[in-house]
């Protein structure tokens, strides 16, 4: 009996941390402090990360992705992009098929996504906010 009160108890704790990790977590779009790039809006985010445009505010832009299974990616496409892993996946199989295009490279986590933007003036990325170092600047945070 104590055993299955403990067994509840961790697991009662293990949910509300979750619970409080997922919620305090709130993805950015961010580029290198250094870059001409400036504050910019979801569709402007969108077109680059659908391959529809190089550009954001008329600078020229790459776009940096991250792998799937990642918390932050699953809220940048749900915020931003508005595609499920689903949608994406078919999107880029059609673009690829026909050769108009091809997905971005896409990279482990939000780390790796950092150390990508600190070295490219033209590389944006999104991470969680929780992330943001010396070298970057919030261009556009989804609502």
């Amino acid at each position: 009996m104590n055993m299955k009160l403990n067994l509840m108890k961790f697991v009662g704790v293990s949910v509300v941390a979750l619970a409080t990790s997922i919620a305090s977590a709130e993805v950015v779009v961010v580029a290198n402090a250094n870059s001409d790039i400036g504050q910019t809006d979801g569709e402007s985010v969108q077109k680059l990360f659908l391959g529809k445009s190089n550009y954001i505010g008329g600078v020229e832009a790459v776009p940096v992705d991250q792998s799937e299974g990642n918390d932050a990616r699953d809220q940048f496409y749900e915020l931003v992009v508005k595609k499920t892993d689903a949608q994406l996946n078919a999107y880029w199989s059609r673009l690829i098929f026909t050769g108009k295009g091809a997905p971005p490279k896409q990279y482990f986590d939000d780390a790796e996504v950092v150390e990508v933007v600190l070295e490219d003036e033209e590389a944006v990325g999104y991470i969680d906010s929780a992330l943001i170092t010396e070298g970057l600047k919030v261009i556009y945070t989804p609502q």
